[in-house]
């Protein structure tokens, strides 16, 4: 059965890092949501710290107001996918199948059919 995933962002934090770059984004919490073509779906929450060297110029700066969350996505992609992104699916995928096969709890076959009368038990020593 296919899914399909969409991901989003929660949360994220920021720290100065240097005079020029503030508000710089050192961990973003994200959610990867599977929905199967029942409709049926499953989530997984994450978290993705990011450091930033102040003296780290190999790629571009986008300050926090100019982010957009397709570019903190694509940071938090960068790890995930190829990492640990197989755990990730599949940990969604438990929960759809739980949803469409659900576990139930079982009674137990040695239990007696009807409940027993709530018979109090008295003390001797109390009663004396």
């Amino acid at each position: 059965m296919a899914v399909t995933y969409t991901w989003k962002v929660t949360s994220l934090k920021v720290k100065d890092v240097s005079e020029d770059r503030t508000n710089a984004i050192v961990q973003t919490y994200w959610t990867k949501t599977g929905t199967d073509e029942d409709g049926n779906q499953g989530v997984f929450s994450g978290a993705t710290p990011f450091t930033l060297d102040p003296t780290d110029t190999s790629g571009p700066f986008i300050p926090f107001e100019q982010l957009t969350e397709e570019d903190v996505l694509d940071w938090i992609k960068s790890v995930v996918v190829g990492s640990y992104e197989d755990h990730v699916n599949s940990k969604i995928a438990e929960q759809i199948a739980d949803k469409v096969t659900p576990t139930t709890e079982a009674k137990l076959p040695w239990a007696p059919d009807e409940p027993v009368a709530n018979n109090p038990v008295t003390n001797p020593v109390a009663n004396t």
